[in-house]
């Protein structure tokens, strides 16, 4: 019972974050709006960095470097092949908004795996209960934002808040997904989870490069603020947590 729920943490704290469009005004302000892409930007730089890429990093076997020279090409290709599929599909507006859910949603998915881990790990005995409840804690804790990242863009876009809600839950079940797999499938997952971390690390540069910077004003410096208040406190989540 411990594990279920323990493997359903992150899942929580990622739908709180989206129940937070309830809370936001249907039309921003320019100003808020370049805000809070800035923080949108900052979080999703500073995830990349202390959730994705240096667990990679840490976790790999062998050349430390390569899983994430190979994951993070592979997540950047993904997307820019995903690009060209959405531009014959979609509109303008459509395209950015589902840039946006893939590349949240795939980085949910290695953390529901890490928090897998963990769990397999104290089932097996080398970590304890506590220990993976305080990873499952700090993961929920950093999805609180990123939860939130997931609604904004498509209120601005004019989608109901409850259809906006609804986008940010279904990247919650990959993470839960992603712990359930993993527990399932242990020894194969902890091989590859490297890259995981790393591809996804790669989806979330792509995004910010391609899609969150260019649709700040760039007239308007405090998207800048918006990023360094994004990144210091993801960072510090990250650290504090992690």
């Amino acid at each position: 019972m411990e594990i279920i729920f323990g493997i359903s943490i992150p899942f929580i704290g990622t739908v709180i974050g989206s129940l937070m469009v309830y809370f936001m005004k249907d039309k921003l302000s320019k100003k808020l709006e370049n805000l809070i892409l800035g923080f949108a930007a900052g979080v999703m730089v500073a995830a990349s960095i202390w959730s994705l890429i240096i667990p990679s990093l840490e976790s790999a076997r062998g050349i430390k470097w390569l899983p994430v020279v190979i994951g993070m090409s592979i997540g950047v290709l993904f997307f820019y092949f995903v690009d060209l599929y959405l531009k014959k599909y979609n509109n303008k507006s459509q395209e950015k908004i589902n840039n946006l859910m893939v590349a949240i949603t795939l980085h949910n998915i290695p953390e529901g795996m890490a928090v897998g881990i963990a769990f397999a790990s104290y089932i097996a005995g080398s970590l304890s209960l506590m220990g993976a409840m305080a990873l499952a804690v700090g993961i929920a804790i950093q999805n609180f934002p990123e939860g939130a990242i997931v609604s904004f863009p498509l209120i601005k876009k004019g989608y109901t808040k409850n259809k906006a809600f609804m986008y940010g839950f279904i990247s919650a079940i990959f993470e839960l997904l992603g712990s359930i797999i993993t527990l399932i499938f242990t020894n194969v997952i902890t091989t590859i989870l490297p890259y995981f971390l790393a591809l996804a690390a790669g989806a979330m540069f792509y995004v910010v490069v391609i899609e969150l910077i260019p649709e700040s004003d760039s007239q308007n410096k405090v998207n800048v603020l918006g990023f360094l208040l994004g990144f210091l406190l993801m960072m510090i989540l990250d650290v504090t947590l992690g």
